[in-house]
């Protein structure tokens, strides 16, 4: 632990340096963002701290790669504006991170101190710009003065990196940002990891060693705890199904793995066939179990670090409020040393049911899926948007070996997620594999962000889904009786767009995909891999 500096050695910073000190103190290598008008004060800093900075196209497109940073790396994303329009443009993103629970922080420049309660027209000047953004993360902070500025991180990173990891907004007035005072450094926040209590632990796993079709259902909570999670699984002898965001958790070749997605009507009779399921890390949202709560056929346990989900959507016989990881080490240690008896072939069951319901779901996109699998390494990370592709056919068909590998805008259901997510991903794990997958409609929210790409020299396939528009609001428009309106878009020479913002573009054939995938990832930029929508499986 470092030892404080004392006031009377601490140096004299003007604000905007003062924050990048900050961040750099707490191992932020990387911020995405856009210069403007009152931020330059920060960006002045950036380089003398060894801060990396990458250029988007849109600040909603830099809000989804520090998520895209964030969900793959474990570490907090940091996203970078300017005030007023550009940080309202970022909302979006830090909505759909404070949705699936991702620690993102948004930092922007705040009218001076000094301004007007009513306001004057000031440039960028915005009603309330602090509450704008309080309504969609964990807390906005505007501080007011430069000292309190390294504070202001500590307490954000803390907020960001303990129980439940949600995004925070930072503001700090542009005037600060310029102005100089005695700034005394704060170290990172030793943050503790929760357990509940030895008797909680002892109950539930007394309740765990009774099970004879014990099952498991692990969300997004679960990622950093995949070892522990394997560990108990094969301990308890518990076949395994995850939510979208707990993809990956446990590889999709283990002996206990079910595969993802708990929408599918095999997961809901796995869970009434089980005499104990154990929740870890899941909301059990109704963005999750598309057709419903599953229908529990025996005792709930739920592991959850927050206090208030582990007994929201379901109420469990026994709550865990814990971090995963260490909840789960703590459980398999007083489990017995026999596993439940078949603890395979029940695995294979349930498996084999929920492939058929996935496989029947997907089955236009199949040969598209199985063609994208040939072409992915063992840790591929994929990052998928709202788009029926993804969550048809890549979601339950498309395999998984690591944990935050799959990325996905699961509660908000945004569009244009996938792309800019990719970029942050990329960033964080220059040495993987990184895809980006779209359809047609939703790509076109954030394509611009190629061109950030393109001159980073990043190897990301962009490969864009194409249906003509936006087919599942169209489906929803027919299934209601109605005309379609709105939802038919006019072709787009997506190559050509692609060769437009520097990139390498290509329409294939499905039949042609996963060879044009190989040399996507071999180029020395994006390169936009165009394919129409499979009209049959």
């Amino acid at each position: 632990m470092s030892t404080p500096t004392p006031a009377a050695q601490a140096p004299t910073q003007t604000g905007g340096e003062a924050l990048v000190a900050a961040l750099a103190a707490h191992g932020v290598d990387t911020v995405f963002g856009i210069p403007g008008t009152h931020n330059l004060p920060i960006y002045a800093h950036l380089d003398a701290y060894g801060v990396r900075h990458f250029s988007p196209r849109h600040e909603q497109g830099a809000g989804y790669a520090a998520d895209g940073y964030a969900r793959s790396s474990g570490r907090p994303g940091v996203a970078l504006t300017t005030s007023g329009p550009a940080v309202l443009n970022a909302a979006a993103a830090v909505a759909q991170a404070y949705s699936d629970s991702v620690p993102v922080l948004l930092i922007s420049p705040g009218l001076p101190l000094a301004h007007p309660g009513l306001g004057n027209g000031y440039l960028h000047e915005v009603k309330d710009q602090q509450q704008a953004l309080a309504s969609v993360v964990a807390y906005s902070h505007r501080v007011t003065s430069v000292a309190e500025i390294p504070l202001a991180v500590a307490q954000a990173f803390a907020t960001m990196t303990s129980g439940r990891p949600r995004p925070v907004h930072l503001e700090i007035p542009l005037d600060l940002l310029d102005e100089s005072d005695v700034v005394v450094p704060v170290a990172p926040v030793p943050v503790a990891v929760s357990m509940p209590p030895a008797e909680v632990l002892a109950a539930a796993a007394e309740v765990l060693g009774s099970a004879q079709r014990p099952g498991i259902v692990a969300g997004g909570g679960a990622r950093h705890a995949a070892a522990e999670l394997v560990a108990l699984a094969e301990r308890w002898g518990a076949p395994v199904v995850t939510t979208t965001n707990g993809k990956g958790a446990v590889a999709d070749d283990h002996e206990l793995a079910l595969g993802a997605g708990v929408h599918h009507p095999a997961v809901a009779a796995f869970a009434a066939d089980c005499d104990v399921v154990l929740v870890v890390g899941s909301e059990l949202a109704p963005a999750d179990l598309w057709i419903g709560p599953l229908p529990y056929g025996g005792q709930v346990v739920r592991i959850d670090v927050d206090p208030v989900q582990v007994v929201t959507n379901a109420l469990p016989d026994l709550a865990l409020v814990g971090d995963a990881a260490t909840c789960l080490a703590a459980l398999t240690a007083r489990l017995p040393g026999t596993p439940a008896e078949d603890a395979v072939g029940r695995a294979d069951h349930w498996r084999k049911q929920l492939q058929g319901d996935a496989r029947a779901e997907g089955r236009i996109y199949l040969s598209l899926i199985e063609a994208m699998a040939q072409a992915l390494d063992r840790d591929a990370i994929v990052a998928a948007d709202s788009a029926m592709a993804c969550y048809y056919g890549a979601l339950s068909n498309l395999p998984s070996y690591t944990p935050s590998s799959f990325l996905y805008p699961t509660g908000l259901g945004t569009l244009g997620y996938g792309l800019p997510a990719a970029i942050g991903a990329k960033i964080a794990h220059p040495d993987r594999q990184v895809i980006a997958m779209h359809g047609d409609g939703g790509v076109m929210f954030t394509i611009a962000e190629l061109a950030g790409a393109a001159e980073a020299g990043l190897a990301i396939p962009l490969l864009v889904v194409d249906n003509g528009g936006y087919g599942e609001i169209r489906n929803e428009q027919v299934a209601r009786g109605d005309a379609t309106l709105g939802v038919d878009l006019g072709r787009v020479d997506f190559p050509t767009l692609a060769r437009g913002l520097g990139c390498h573009g290509v329409s294939v054939e499905v039949s042609g995909l996963a060879a044009e995938l190989r040399k996507a990832f071999a180029a020395d930029r994006p390169t936009l891999v165009h394919v129409m929508e499979p009209t049959d499986g």
